[in-house]
């Protein structure tokens, strides 16, 4: 069964904001084999031009992800997790994300499409900290491939 068309354009609501940590940043950082200083050191990070360390780039996945989650998970959409891969993603920043930033996500639906008996989803989160700064938006293509 075809998902449910009329989700696009919908917003989910904002995710409770999420304190960035240096220690996750450098567990990121590790975990990606990021070598650069101003991802740990926060003199390193201040020796550039930062106030603190600084988040990879795709650091913002993985609480991109916890947003998207609203979607996916969402028993109206009609979506079969199950049969979902991971198209395409892409980030555009207004600022570093900060070890001290509070985000928090909000999701928006911008298209859904049928495609050779998939489904595609587009999805954008814009992130931005607590008080409100834009800090990343986040786009994101997830496919639910035909069943057999």
């Amino acid at each position: 069964m075809p998902l449910d068309a009329s989700y696009v354009g919908r917003v989910y609501p904002p995710t409770a904001p999420y304190e960035v940590g240096r220690e996750k940043i450098r567990e990121f950082a590790t975990a990606v084999g990021e070598a650069n200083p101003v991802f740990t050191d926060p003199q390193a990070a201040r020796e550039h031009g930062h106030a603190d360390v600084i988040a990879p780039p795709t650091f913002i996945f993985t609480l991109a992800q916890r947003a998207t989650d609203q979607v996916v998970h969402d028993p109206e959409l009609g979506l079969d997790y199950s049969r979902v891969v991971h198209r395409d993603q892409r980030f555009e920043y207004s600022r570093p994300i900060y070890a001290g930033d509070r985000l928090t996500v909000v999701v928006h639906v911008d298209g859904i499409k049928a495609l050779a008996g998939n489904d595609v989803v587009d999805l954008r989160g814009e992130v931005g900290t607590d008080q409100g700064e834009h800090v990343v938006t986040v786009y994101l293509t997830l496919v639910s491939r035909a069943a057999d």
